[in-house]
């Protein structure tokens, strides 16, 4: 039924749609599920606050980062991880709303030691790699070795970990093929592929926890996905939930965006999102769809970044 979206609307959505989710869920970020019902019954409209005193429409650091990385893949970040590391520097520089813990120090590792790599530890399986993965997507729609090379080079700059890399490489590759018109199957097929190399993600019953570490996000997440049939509901489950809300909004608008397209982002969320994050957005979705034409072999920059087999290796995995 969604296959007569074109690849534009998908890509639109998808990208609005995790602004949107980012930009719903900050005002409930950390409270659970019973404060947010206590103080808003059903929360449903962007209307800002927050921990973060955000004004109403603006966005944090999911879509900030996100735009940092779709900024740095037009400027040759395909073959030169420096320069998204570069990215990642000027982003923290002007002074984010926020910025995770992890995030924080993989970057000023970067600035200090030039590495590109964070030491693998065990507090690296949070979110902040997947959360703003999007545009290497986008821009690696039909190269799967590219999208794994650029996917993972981006996130060990600050987020070393099997967990996170599982994690950020299956959510990547359930939007492309939601991007391609496969529809909600080809997700799920994905999804279970990830359940059955990496058991921690089982997400059916939801084991109810919602917070940054990857595994809680992505079962929060596929919950929500998964088990609604609409943009609006399914953002709307995911953020009630409570926890990290600003990214399982994120990543479920992603999702939903790339399946039910941009028509099917409310009227009422797109007014409130900031309006230069909406045009950021927008100029970026076809440049980036652009790069996918090009040539994208393997580069000595990447030599870091080992390349998993999919479904997932059991190498890989056996270190979880």
């Amino acid at each position: 039924m969604e296959t007569h979206f074109t690849l534009l609307q998908r890509t639109l959505g998808s990208y609005l749609g995790l602004a949107v989710g980012d930009a719903l869920g900050a005002t409930v970020e950390f409270m659970t599920a019973r404060e947010i019902a206590a103080i808003h019954k059903i929360h449903r409209n962007i209307i800002g606050g927050g921990w973060l005193r955000l004004k109403p429409g603006q966005v944090t650091d999911d879509t900030e980062l996100c735009l940092a990385l779709g900024k740095a893949l037009l400027r040759d970040g395909l073959n030169d991880t420096n320069v998204i590391a570069d990215a990642y520097v000027k982003w923290m520089h002007g002074c984010p709303v926020d910025i995770g813990n992890t995030c924080r120090r993989g970057i000023r590792r970067y600035m200090l030691q030039r590495t590109l790599q964070a030491d693998p530890t065990p507090d690296s399986a949070g979110n902040g790699a997947a959360m703003r993965n999007l545009p290497t997507v986008i821009a690696t729609l039909n190269n799967e070795s590219a999208y794994e090379r650029v996917s993972l080079a981006q996130a060990h700059i600050t987020h070393n970990h099997p967990l996170s890399d599982a994690a950020t490489l299956t959510l990547g590759r359930m939007t492309r093929r939601l991007l391609r018109g496969e529809g909600i199957s080809a997700a799920h097929a994905e999804a279970m592929i990830l359940v059955e190399c990496v058991p921690h993600f089982r997400f059916d019953p939801w084991p109810g926890m919602t917070s940054g570490y990857i595994v809680d996000t992505v079962q929060t997440v596929f919950d929500a996905f998964f088990n609604t049939d609409n943009f609006e509901e399914c953002l709307i489950r995911v953020v009630n939930r409570g926890g990290d809300t600003d990214t399982t909004g994120a990543i479920a608008g992603q999702l939903a965006g790339a399946l039910y397209g941009v028509s099917s982002i409310p009227e009422r969320w797109l007014r409130k999102l900031d309006s230069n994050v909406q045009d950021t957005i927008r100029g970026q979705c076809d440049r980036l769809l652009a790069l996918q034409n090009l040539d994208q072999e393997p580069s000595n920059v990447f030599a870091h970044s080992p390349v998993i087999p999919h479904p997932l290796s059991t190498a890989k995995t056996a270190a979880i």
